[in-house]
C-alpha cells in the first residue's frame, strides 16, 4: 500500500514540474487561447464529477463528490472571468467626448 502511494505521489510531483516548465515557456500572446482550451477541459471534468456523484453510495463519497463539483465549477467560472478580462485588454477604447463636460475642478469660482 505504501509503495503505491509513493508511486502516485512521485507522478504527481513530476507532473507538477513538467506542467510548470511547459507553461513557463508559453508566449504571453497564447495565454488566452490556452485558457479557453483549459476551460473546455474543466467543463468535462465537472460533468464527470457529477456523474460520479450520482453513483455515490456512502456519505463520504457524496461529500467528496459534492466538493469536486463545487471546486470544478469554481475553476471553470474563474477561468472564464480571467479569459474575459484578458480579452477586454485587446478591445479598442472609445474616445472620450470633447466639450460639454469639463475637468472636475473647472466649475467656476475664483481662487
Amino acid at each position: 500500500m505504501t509503495n503505491g502511494l509513493l508511486e502516485l505521489f512521485t507522478i504527481f510531483v513530476l507532473a507538477g514540474f513538467v506542467g510548470y516548465e511547459v507553461i513557463s515557456k508559453v508566449p504571453s500572446i497564447l495565454h488566452t487561447p490556452l485558457m479557453s482550451g483549459s476551460n473546455a477541459i474543466h467543463g468535462v471534468v465537472v460533468v464527470g464529477s457529477m456523474i460520479v456523484l450520482g453513483s455515490a453510495h456512502t456519505g463520504a463519497e457524496e461529500a467528496l463528490g459534492f466538493i469536486a463539483v463545487v471546486l470544478g465549477t469554481l475553476n471553470v467560472v474563474g477561468g472564464f472571468v480571467v479569459t474575459d478580462r484578458m480579452l477586454q485588454m485587446f478591445k479598442s477604447r472609445q474616445p472620450t467626448p470633447k466639450g460639454g463636460q469639463g475637468a472636475k475642478g473647472d466649475e467656476g469660482g475664483g481662487s
